[in-house]
């Protein structure tokens, strides 16, 4: 094994390798001009259904399920292999270069809002949905919303990383990632053991923040064979929880939106009016070519 001795000063000098090697570089700002589309409805979200994306389309789709009118939104298709993330653009939108992006055109000046925690919040706050205004009951909304954005790099970035997608299985990173990840799911375990939802009796964005996360990986759907690895089927009220999440049918349509890969009948690559579902998806347009 070759000892890795790092340099005083770390440089750039040569790709990482992995599945994501071709959109990650040390800096920030766009790499070319490219003006972002804008659509008909007040609510314009630049995304791709990673789980980062998922939550914020759940939320629309719940919010209109509610319904709430003025949540109807065009969702635009960012496909960050190929870079649109850096495009002027968006990077005006989210300076982060990451999805999702959110821009509010209701307002008199209209509003950008980043981070998928965030947009969440921004939702609920304007629509006054799935966020509890008594006083106990919100702290522990956003105290679960919050666990999420701390936590979730150590699945993804972390776990998901070195287990399915870094160019050489490294013991050390797996089984460090490994051990926080199961316990990770422990956390969420021990609290939906005693209450329904993360929060409470009430399904809240907290749950819309965690779900496609960690129900995903109860559910088997992320980094391959990663559910048997770590045993999921272990963390019987995460299940629970997950299934009741999975069967919302706002939560399906959301799981949709921008979507690449899987099913061609469960792909909508981009969401303009709630008929797309039914017209729109990629196994439809592909029949109709």
């Amino acid at each position: 094994m070759n000892q890795y001795s790092p340099p005083k000063v770390w440089t750039w000098n040569k790709p990482n390798g992995g599945a994501f090697a071709s959109i990650n570089r040390p800096i920030a700002g766009p790499t070319h001009e490219k003006e972002l589309p804008v659509g008909k409805h007040p609510l314009q979200l630049y995304s791709l259904a990673t789980p980062n994306g998922q939550k914020v389309t759940i939320m629309l789709e719940e919010l209109l399920a509610r319904g709430h009118k003025g949540a109807e939104y065009d969702a635009w298709l960012i496909r960050i292999n190929d870079g649109d993330q850096f495009g002027s653009g968006f990077v005006e939108v989210n300076p982060n270069s990451k999805i999702p992006a959110l821009m509010d055109r209701s307002e008199p000046k209209p509003v950008r809002v980043f981070e998928s925690g965030s947009i969440l919040t921004y939702l609920a706050e304007k629509f006054g949905a799935f966020l509890p205004t008594e006083r106990a009951a919100r702290a522990e909304t956003f105290s679960w919303l919050f666990w999420q954005m701390g936590s979730a790099p150590y699945l993804g970035g972390g776990f998901g990383h070195f287990y399915a997608y870094a160019p050489e299985k490294i013991e050390y990173a797996i089984d460090r990632f490994a051990m926080e990840t199961k316990r990770q799911m422990d956390v969420l375990d021990r609290r939906l053991a005693e209450s329904e939802y993360l929060a409470g009796p009430d399904y809240t964005i907290a749950d819309m923040a965690v779900w496609p996360w960690y129900g995903g990986l109860a559910k088997g759907r992320s980094y391959n064979d990663a559910a048997q690895f770590l045993a999921v089927h272990e963390y019987e009220h995460v299940q629970r929880w997950a299934d009741a999440i999975d069967a919302r049918p706002a939560v399906k349509r959301g799981r949709m939106v921008n979507r690449l890969s899987g099913d061609p009948a469960y792909q909508l690559h981009e969401r303009h009016d709630a008929s797309d579902f039914e017209t729109k998806t990629q196994d439809k347009l592909q029949a109709a070519e």
